[in-house]
């Protein structure tokens, strides 16, 4: 037997991402009623908006080559011993948590836990964190986490400017100490100006408290000098004259000295990325925040409590959702969305391992070899700045630029002062004292001297006394039990099962496309080359990362069809803040500042009217017609009411009613007419890639969530990615940073704390456009379209569909309406905890419209997962037939006791309507792998009556 074989051939990635065989297609294609992808993408997609070329982004490669392609750009990054600290340290990650959780798809794989009964897991790991911050700060109550520390700096400032005193209702002024961290200051600039606050700066033990114009005050502990101040008596005097007093602080710090919380503050702030999380070029990290329980309603970002479910049992669940800005719109306080989750759980686990013993072991080591580092450089005749210190150690120096050739050539970085003769020295847990000889070498050829100063295996560590922790922390049964890897590992295993993530079964989420996070995309970032590099490194050591940034870029403005792109913001909603802010300034160079009027469709996304309130502009809601769409005469109408002030259109396409608007084109040209720019939503860009581009509709600006449309995973509700792609004309006035040279400066100052925000993730959106290629991306395109149009026509009949396209074709996603079941007792809610008896995770429910459910397949479910999903909703439909024909009461049913637990199903007297298998084996997959939900039904009113934002004892949840 002979046969051709051709030599070049290689396995596609972009077969195993999509993973259709021809069969599967052709039943699709007949299932839809169209004979080719093109006769559907025809009567979807309008013709006047399709791009007439293909995307020229790169040839595609196959997942070996990409690795051994991207192994040699990542080697270009220069991997030096960091002592550059400001936030960002070297750390050792625990192998059993590398391993389990932050490599593990289990974990990184997941939603955000708006479905608690099936996230019980990482909402038990996020619970550790917040006691882990709570107990750390010396606070009452804190978040989940916020996107970085500068982020949380400034939503401090925002969040107290909002709980101004009577007494300082006309207050508007907030000091922050010179010595604060740079990027946190660089952010609070940008941050106060469209919000009227006024920002100074200078040293804090100069200020008049007095001043009428103060409302809050911002200092740093330990400070970017690695001074430690005893700051009680100052935030006595604050509070006297009702000045709110925020800190930033170390966590690792406060294992030894004094908690803030003790000192009397109103919120304390900072980042956890030094409990095992690297620093991968500035992120993702979780920051936290830290405040007082009076302050639960204003705090920003999400807060986890504890609730009980319908059987009683203690249940973890997200409290206070009423306060989030997508139910709040324009009257949140914040547009945070993206949480840091998957990070956040790596530092409660980086806790649980360690313990406080731990933890105050390692935190001791840094400060005892930072003693002996002092006492060296003083020895070789170096005067220090900073009294005190935990783990910086600042020099005051002549000729920094000789001292960091010396110590470039012995491959370490300190941290220079762009202003002044100082240089710090920041030590961290990877520390030895082999470095400390290292540095000392270093300033003593800085000095023409030798190194002579012994150092000895053991220090005598003394802390001032007003500044050394007297209190208590982690004394919690979870943070002093699983110290073992053994046990370190059965715990993470134990939280593990109680979550439903993409390892389980399709995520259907319509607006939050839960597509495959291939392994190969995600294999670099461990890489050491990607996670040990400090996002403050010098240029010449991050070669790789800016090839990868640039190609990047380069991809994202071919694919949106824009001129310039801007990496900087850590979020989607980041990026809409970003976006807004670019517009902003464009304006006010064009003499315009006073165009402040943001148009927003009733249908937008809920972070969009928050962030136009945070850039500083006044919302004004437009109409929607009754298939879902912009109402063009409402827009137009009210474009030229506000002509005179319009600043821009916030607009998602396709719309969030899952519908390609035919009269976007004409949107867009009606804005520009009255004087201001499109800002286009890109949640939905997923479904443009290749057929259609931002800049093709008409649109100036855009951000792209690359935690959805380019593969970066949801990690549980973070990390997130938010670039913004631009036109040229607003290129000028996109996000700074203070790491910028005059050269290079911008309108505006920072976004994100880091200058390219999480840049490492952004290896994995790389990944996906590389092994996708052009034709790839467009076909996933296409494939999302198919695959929401064939579940559309498995359920027709069943479900309706409340908007379609002019020729009856939805995106790629569909709004299912549940409201007519209401006449049986059935909400939107019901059918979204039956699904978990199925082994799903709901779609999104209720949202844009009440009582429904957002059903979104993306491009990487076969036709076996799909149908799956569409199997259990039309037997979920037939269980709502059976009660509206009074074959099951109203009130008892299986919807209503949804979901059904083993614990339910065990239970020795079987008293429900149905039988247990109704109930836990509805189809007879199930029978093979039961996914099973580990609480009952939560009651989420109780939770927000009953407040509980940490560990509850653990044998009381043991016991339930």
């Amino acid at each position: 037997m002979s046969m051709k074989v051709k030599l070049s051939q290689s396995e596609k990635f972009e077969n195993r991402h999509h993973g259709y065989f021809a069969q599967d297609f052709q039943e699709m294609l007949q299932k839809v009623g169209v004979s080719s992808l093109d006769e559907l993408i025809s009567q979807t997609v309008p013709e006047n908006i399709r791009l007439k070329e293909p995307l020229k982004v790169t040839k595609a490669q196959n997942e070996h080559e990409f690795l051994n392609n991207f192994k040699k750009i990542a080697q270009k990054n220069k991997v030096y011993k960091s002592f550059i600290g400001m936030g960002y340290y070297d750390t050792h990650t625990p192998n059993v948590i590398l391993r389990n959780i932050l490599e593990n798809p289990a974990w990184y794989t997941a939603y955000t836990p708006y479905q608690a009964e099936i996230a019980q897991g990482r909402l038990e790991a996020l619970i550790n964190y917040q006691t882990m911050v709570i107990d750390l700060t010396g606070m009452e109550i804190a978040n989940a986490s916020l996107l970085d520390e500068a982020t949380a700096a400034a939503e401090a400032m925002a969040m107290l400017h909002s709980l101004r005193k009577p007494s300082k209702k006309e207050a508007h002024t907030i000091f922050v100490d010179e010595n604060v961290f740079p990027q946190t200051l660089d952010l609070i600039y940008t941050r106060a100006l469209p919000l009227g606050i006024k920002v100074e700066v200078a040293n804090f033990q100069h200020l008049d408290i007095t001043r009428p114009d103060l409302y809050a005050v911002v200092v740093q502990y330990p400070n970017k000098i690695g001074e430690t101040f005893d700051y009680t008596d100052f935030i006595a005097s604050a509070k006297e004259q009702d000045v709110f007093v925020a800190v930033g602080a170390d966590l690792l710090a406060l294992t030894l000295l004094k908690s803030p919380g003790e000192m009397g503050a109103d919120v304390v702030f900072g980042s956890s990325q030094r409990f095992g999380v690297q620093m991968g070029y500035g992120g993702p990290h979780a920051a936290f925040f830290a405040t007082k329980e009076d302050y639960k309603r204003q705090i920003p970002g999400r807060i986890i409590g504890v609730s009980i479910d319908a059987k009683g049992n203690k249940a973890y669940r997200m409290a206070l959702q009423t306060r989030e800005q997508h139910i709040r719109r324009e009257k949140a306080t914040s547009n945070i969305c993206t949480a840091q989750v998957l990070l956040s759980v790596m530092a409660s686990m980086y806790a649980v391992y360690h313990g406080a013993e731990g933890l105050s072991q390692i935190a001791q080591k840094i400060y005892g070899l930072a003693s002996f580092l002092k006492k060296g450089l003083q020895h070789l005749g170096y005067t220090i700045s900073n009294e005190t210190h935990f783990d910086t150690i600042c020099v005051e120096i002549e000729n920094k630029e000789q001292l960091q050739h010396i110590a470039e050539s012995r491959e370490v970085n300190f941290n220079y002062f762009h202003k002044g003769n100082k240089v710090s020295i920041a030590l961290d847990e990877t520390t030895q004292l082999s470095d400390i000889s290292l540095i000392l070498d270093i300033f003593a050829l800085h000095s023409n001297q030798s190194n002579t100063y012994s150092l000895d295996e053991t220090i005598e560590i003394e802390l001032p006394t007003s500044l050394a922790r007297k209190s208590t922390f982690l004394t919690h049964p979870v943070f002093n039990s699983h110290h073992t890897e053994h046990d370190m590992l059965r715990y993470m295993k134990y939280l593990e099962n109680k979550d439903l993530s993409l390892v389980h079964s399709m995520i259907s989420l319509g607006s939050c496309t839960m597509k495959l996070n291939a392994t190969a995309e995600m294999i670099p970032v461990t890489w050491a080359e990607m996670a040990k590099i400090h996002p403050f490194a010098p240029k010449n050591q991050t070669e790789g990362y800016q090839q990868i940034i640039a190609t990047l870029s380069t991809w994202l403005a071919e694919i949106t069809g824009f001129d310039a792109v801007s990496m900087q913001p850590n979020s989607g909603a980041q990026g809409e803040y970003a976006g807004l802010m670019v517009i902003r300034a464009y304006h006010e160079s064009r003499g315009e500042g006073y165009r402040n009027i943001a148009l927003i469709p009733a249908s937008a996304h809920g972070t969009n009217p928050a962030s136009a309130v945070m850039a500083g502009m006044e919302v004004i809601v437009t109409k929607t017609d009754e298939k879902g769409n912009i109402d063009v005469a409402d827009l137009q109408a009210k474009a030229e009411q506000y002509k005179d002030r319009l600043s821009c259109l916030m607009v998602t396409y396709p719309s969030t009613h899952g519908v390609f608007e035919e009269s976007i084109q004409e949107i867009c040209r009606i804005i520009h007419e009255n004087g201001g720019q499109v800002y286009m939503d890109g949640a939905n860009m997923n479904a443009q890639v290749g057929l259609t581009s931002p800049a093709t509709i008409g649109a100036d600006v855009c951000h792209l969530n690359l935690h959805k449309t380019f593969s970066i995973p949801h990690g549980g509700g973070g990390p997130g990615m938010g670039p913004i792609c631009m036109k040229a004309h607003l290129a000028p006035f996109m996000a700074g940073h203070f790491t910028l040279s005059e050269e290079e400066k911008t309108y505006y100052g920072a976004i994100s704390a880091a200058p390219f925000g999480s840049a490492s993730i952004l290896a994995i959106s790389y990944a996906y456009i590389a092994m996708m290629g052009g034709d790839g991306l467009m076909r996933a395109t296409q494939m999302a379209i198919l695959n929401a149009n064939y579940i559309k026509e498995r359920l027709a009949g069943h479900y309706e569909v409340l908007y379609t396209g002019t020729k009856g074709r939805a995106a790629h996603e569909m709004i299912l309406d549940c409201r007519p079941f209401k006449t049986a007792g059935i909400e939107a809610e019901d059918i979204a905890k039956r699904l978990m008896d199925y082994g799903f995770h709901a779609p999104t429910l209720s949202f844009p419209v009440a009582g429904t459910l957002m059903v979104e397949p993306t491009e990487s479910e076969s036709k076996a997962a799909l149908d799956l999903f569409c199997d259990a909703m039309i037997e979920i439909r037939n269980e709502i037939r059976e009660i509206k024909e009074a074959k099951f009461d109203a009130k008892n049913n299986v919807l209503k006791n949804a979901p059904h637990t083993a614990q339910v199903a065990l239970a020795e007297d079987w008293t429900l309507p149905y039988t247990r298998e109704k109930a836990v084996f509805p189809l007879p997959y199930l029978k093979k792998a039961k996914f099973w939900p580990t609480v009952s039904r939560i009651d989420s009113a109780y939770g927000d009556r009953n407040l509980v934002c940490s560990c509850i004892p653990i044998e009381e949840y043991a016991n339930s």
